[in-house]
C-alpha cells in the first residue's frame, strides 16, 4: 500500500515531451531580402534535462540565448541544424550525440535565442 502513496503522476507524465521536427528552408525574395520557411518533417518525443541561459555581447547588442539538454530516440532525422518545436518554442539542434551510453538513444543540444 505504501507504494502506491509514492506514486505522482504528474512527474511521471512531465517525463517526457512531444515536439514536432522541422526543416528550415531558406530563400531569396524578388527584392533581394531572405525568407525562411519550415516544412515539417514529423514528431519526436524528448526527455528536456536542463536548460541554461546565457548572454552574449556582440556588435548589435546583448542576445540572450538559452540552451538545453535532451535526450530521443535514435533517428536518421535529427540532424544539427533542423529545428523542433516544443511548447510554441523553436529550438535548433546544435550538437547530436549518437554514444549517449544507452544503445538506441541519442542526447542533443538545443539552442534557442531571443
Amino acid at each position: 500500500m505504501t507504494s502506491l502513496l509514492r506514486y505522482r503522476p504528474s512527474s511521471y507524465l512531465s517525463a517526457r515531451t512531444l515536439g514536432e521536427l522541422f526543416e528550415r528552408i531558406e530563400a531569396e525574395t524578388p527584392y533581394g531580402g531572405r525568407a525562411v520557411s519550415f516544412e515539417p518533417l514529423g514528431a519526436v518525443w524528448l526527455k528536456v534535462e536542463g536548460r541554461r541561459r546565457r548572454e552574449r555581447s556582440e556588435a548589435e547588442g546583448t542576445a540572450a540565448t538559452e540552451v538545453a539538454t535532451a535526450e530521443a530516440r535514435t533517428d536518421p532525422k535529427l540532424v544539427e541544424g533542423r529545428v523542433i518545436r516544443l511548447g510554441g518554442a523553436d529550438w535548433m539542434i546544435a550538437q547530436v550525440d549518437g554514444d549517449a551510453g544507452r544503445l538506441g538513444r541519442s542526447r542533443l543540444m538545443l539552442e534557442r535565442t531571443r
